[in-house]
């Protein structure tokens, strides 16, 4: 059985109840950990997931919101007594600034460290990520503030597809790696340079024809409660809901 948890699902604000928005996608091969916040030790652990069971992680891009757990987490991975080696994909413009982030904490000094792969990948639509007995993972581009990709989850059993938007302005290129989809998890921010407004989020769901509409990245701070479902729902006819910390999607049977 292949699930997808929502580890936080916040903006670039998080608040007690709301992580920065993070996912792990969990089967029998393992767990693919989907950016990298905060304390990643305690919240995978109150998924229910092991250190050891992460074998992947993907970086959808370098914004601090996004990435900024990654040295705890491999610190801990460490400290903890990992050996597995553990694999890290994502652009270029991503994974070399993080390997020069890790270079400031001298992690090439730390003694009997894992080993951690690099694997680039190229900015083009339903590029193959990685693929398992669980899932099958394709990245496509889309339009942020630096170079980002959103990423599309298909179960290897039941042929059952999430897609995620990631942080983006409304474009094709969504519609496209989300085209008849179970499920899209699309951010919701609201409309500005590099993000998209749950309205449409909405639009971008009918056009993709998905089967049902997830918010994620939206705003959480005091002062700001917007009807993000309702602004939605006016323009996506399928089920919408906002995604929440640790809620599961099945890839089995898609259903939240």
């Amino acid at each position: 059985m292949a699930e997808l948890i929502v580890l936080g699902s916040a903006n670039s604000v998080p608040s007690a109840d709301h992580a920065n928005t993070h996912m792990a996608v969990r089967g029998e091969s393992g767990t693919i950990l989907i950016d990298c916040v905060g304390t990643a030790v305690v919240r995978l652990g109150r998924a229910g997931i092991a250190l050891d069971d992460v074998q992947d992680i993907i970086l959808t891009h370098f914004h601090p919101d996004h990435v900024s757990g990654l040295p705890l987490l491999l610190m801990n991975m460490w400290l903890l007594g990992r050996q597995a080696p553990l694999r890290i994909y994502g652009l270029n413009h991503c994974l070399k600034r993080v390997e020069d982030m890790m270079s400031f904490y001298q992690w090439e000094n730390w003694p009997e460290f894992f080993t951690v792969s690099f694997h680039r990948l190229p900015e083009t639509e339903a590029e193959l990520v990685l693929e398992n007995q669980d899932v099958r993972i394709l990245s496509s581009p889309v339009h942020h503030l630096v170079p980002t990709i959103g990423l599309r989850v298909e179960s290897a059993d039941s042929g059952r597809q999430i897609a995620y938007s990631c942080d983006t302005e409304p474009c094709d290129e969504v519609v496209r790696l989300a085209s008849g989809a179970d499920v899209l998890i699309h951010e919701a921010t609201g409309m500005s340079p590099g993000h998209t407004s749950a309205a449409q989020a909405g639009e971008i769901a009918t056009r993709s024809e998905v089967g049902q509409l997830l918010l994620i990245h939206y705003p959480v701070h005091p002062g700001v409660d917007p009807n993000l479902v309702a602004e939605a729902a006016k323009r996506f006819q399928g089920p919408v809901a906002l995604a929440e910390d640790f809620m599961r999607v099945s890839l089995d049977r898609v259903q939240v």
